[in-house]
């Protein structure tokens, strides 16, 4: 589905939709009684039931407005090591990613920017492909925008210290992009361009961001992973395994939420079930969330 946010068009280009983890898992605070409290949670769009797993989508959000050419977040990326078992699924993938841009209408010469919410291996991966036994960046006129915090965090010892499995990643989706001289390194709030401003989202790591895209009156949030899967929306309280600030995490989650409920802003995360989108509504008990393709239209 592409959508519409103002002048611009969203469109969700795929790398890949799976089942993911168990959710006992992806959260240690998981509780079973949210699947029978809110049937929609046990759909096939965001449960597997035969493995028991909730679904994962690795995608790119691509925005664009007839001017910009716009990917927020690129997925795993192909050929790259991830051997650890916790990471299997993306371990050296051989994936149409680029086939399903082209299908949007977009060759890798036409992307202008890339924005990555954060730094982790499921976030970065088509940063850069692999040519003559080299990583290079995949998107050669665009301009690579990176929260200066994250990739300082990733470029520490006591970053990778928490995390050493990440390292890889920095060195071959990050790295090579920084070295082209494509890195473009922002602050905790920046105004990208006309309607599209990054603001602080830490907790799931200390300096993820999230995009606001504005214009008229609508507005879109790509919030990273602030959100894993819908089931955070009824239990906010529930943190990812991956999360690295705690009480952070719980409290960057319900200001995404609160905004979204109040501005009425299209919730665009980075690994929801189809149609992996939608709009958040108060409810009794806290937070409702309207799949996308549920909405009037």
């Amino acid at each position: 589905m592409t959508f519409r946010v103002g002048t611009y068009s969203v469109t969700r280009i795929e790398e890949m939709l799976t089942p993911g983890f168990l959710p006992a898992f992806l959260f240690p605070q998981f509780d079973p009684s949210v699947l029978d409290e809110q049937a929609q949670l046990r759909s096939a769009r965001f449960w597997h039931a035969e493995s028991g797993k909730v679904m994962s989508s690795m995608h790119s959000w691509l925005i664009r407005d007839g001017r910009h050419t716009i990917l927020i977040d690129t997925g795993c990326g192909n050929a790259k090591t991830r051997a650890l078992p916790v990471f299997q699924r993306f371990h050296r993938l051989d994936l149409p990613y680029l086939d399903r841009l082209a299908a949007a209408g977009v060759k890798p010469d036409d992307v202008t920017l890339v924005i990555c919410t954060h730094l982790h291996i499921d976030h970065v991966g088509w940063n850069t492909v692999l040519e003559a036994g080299a990583w290079r960046p995949t998107f050669p006129n665009a301009r690579y925008v990176f929260g200066k915090r994250e990739f300082d965090h990733w470029r520490s010892p006591a970053g990778l210290a928490g995390f050493p499995e990440n390292g890889p990643v920095i060195e071959d989706s990050v790295m090579p992009v920084v070295e082209a001289g494509q890195a473009e390194f922002v602050g905790d709030t920046a105004r990208i361009l006309d309607g599209l401003e990054l603001e602080p989202a830490p907790g799931h790591t200390a300096g993820q961001l999230m995009v606001k895209l504005t214009s008229g009156r609508d507005t879109a949030v790509f919030p990273g992973d602030t959100l894993h899967q819908p089931m955070q929306v009824y239990r906010p309280e529930w943190n990812s395994r991956f999360c690295e600030q705690a009480e952070t995490a719980r409290a960057t989650r319900r200001r995404v939420l609160d905004y979204c409920a109040d501005r009425g802003a299209l919730l665009m995360p980075a690994h929801f079930g189809a149609p992996h989108c939608g709009r958040i509504r108060r409810s009794s008990a806290g937070y409702d969330f309207a799949p996308a393709d549920e909405l009037p239209h």
